[in-house]
């Protein structure tokens, strides 16, 4: 009995994440107390090792930089991880990690509708206040149940990939639950064209890429027409954010400020390549570091982080520990493609499990390049439990 509450506790963790991080957190307290108190053995994946020399590494980093008080939000960041081991402690069998993923699905699909109806209403609001539609919405893009949308991004980047391999590998996408789970990724999909975020875009489609050409690789030459029918087709002026990767509209969405930022952690990097400047240190330390030739003022744009995980992490904590995290990363990626390997042709849900988290994996090593997406609790919470779920699926590879 102590050992389905835990299970129903870690659960409702990971869905809860997907509309509120404190209600989330309060159950994953509980589902660890819970595994405690039952007579379950709590577990660890093979990735515990890197990510134990992350935690490390951001300790030392800590005491080293002279601000201890300032970066013990990131120490308490550490409970987040524990969803790594209170998914994989309880959710044994891929049978309970499907369920999983589809109330997922569920949550998820409620969100990308929310989005969709408040990106209805800002097309009326910049009707009404007389402005063209990019120019009011870049500033209050739509959240969906979250506070802001690159966390909203994140989370359906996610929930979509996993969604489209369950589509694609999973015996059980048939009848209502084909219909359903297609439902599902057409509204997160839907979603995220009109979020905006172009990081998230990028990693959306490679993760997809990666789900297509293992399933059915003649299909990819669908992909060159499907982004032609989106540029003309243009939702919600998103030929205009297209371009604006290449060509800025003004500083509204130029990328200049994102560019700063680089170079100013890159200087951060070279000045402190073991130990970094100290968490939460980059904001405070960010005007000691700019470049020269950086113009004054500076350009619009948000300078509190450095907008990529990985330059983050190296001019937060130093190369060593973000090298440990990348490890992990790299040591997950193996995990799940010796499984693939040894798996069972055809459909399984072993296999749509390991298929979703190796393009997850993909699709936030890609975005994290332009975000700082694993710094963020939400979406580190549910890419946490997605690892958990892969090696969950590994154990039945192994046993089979």
């Amino acid at each position: 009995m102590r050992e389905r509450v835990a299970l129903y506790l870690a659960a409702a963790s990971t869905i809860a994440i997907l509309f509120s991080i404190a209600v989330s957190q309060i159950l994953l307290g509980a589902a660890v107390l819970a595994l405690l108190l039952s007579r379950t053995k709590p577990r660890l994946p093979p990735v515990w090792a890197p990510l134990a020399l992350f935690m490390a590494g951001t300790v030392i980093s800590l005491l080293a930089s002279g601000y201890p008080a300032t970066g013990l939000p990131q120490i308490r960041k550490f409970f987040v991880y524990l969803t790594l081991m209170t998914v994989f402690s309880t959710v044994r069998g891929t049978a309970r990690a499907r369920a999983l993923v589809l109330c997922w699905a569920a949550v998820a699909a409620a969100s990308a509708g929310l989005a969709l109806v408040q990106f209805a209403r800002r097309i009326h609001e910049a009707h009404q206040a007389g402005r063209p539609l990019y120019d009011y919405y870049l500033g209050q893009r739509v959240t969906g149940f979250m506070s802001h949308w690159e966390t909203l991004g994140g989370e359906q980047m996610i929930v979509l990939a996993l969604v489209v391999a369950f589509l694609m590998f999973s015996p059980r996408a048939r009848g209502r639950a084909l219909w359903l789970a297609a439902a599902a990724a057409a509204l997160l999909g839907a979603a995220l064209v009109i979020g905006y975020t172009r990081g998230v875009w990028l990693g959306a489609l490679c993760g997809l890429v990666y789900l297509v050409w293992c399933w059915r690789r003649w299909l990819l030459v669908a992909f060159p027409l499907l982004a032609a029918l989106l540029l003309w087709a243009n939702p919600g002026e998103v030929r205009t954010r297209v371009k604006s990767l290449f060509r800025p509209q003004g500083q509204m969405d130029s990328n200049q400020f994102r560019v700063i930022c680089w170079r100013t952690g890159w200087r951060m990097i070279k000045a402190h390549p073991l130990l970094g400047v100290g968490p939460e240190r980059v904001k405070p330390s960010l005007e000691a570091y700019l470049p020269a030739d950086v113009p004054r003022p500076l350009p619009l744009g948000y300078y509190g982080h450095l907008h990529s995980v990985y330059i983050q992490y190296a001019a937060e904590r130093g190369v060593p520990t973000l090298l440990a995290l990348v490890a992990a990363l790299v040591i997950m990626l193996r995990d799940y493609g010796r499984a693939l390997r040894r798996a069972a042709a055809g459909r399984s849900d072993a296999r749509f499990l390991l298929h979703g988290a190796v393009a997850i994996l993909i699709a936030v090593a890609i975005s994290g390049l332009f975000e700082v997406n694993l710094g963020d609790s939400e979406v580190l919470t549910l890419f946490l439990a997605v690892a958990a779920l892969g090696y969950v699926a590994v154990e039945e590879v192994q046993r089979a």
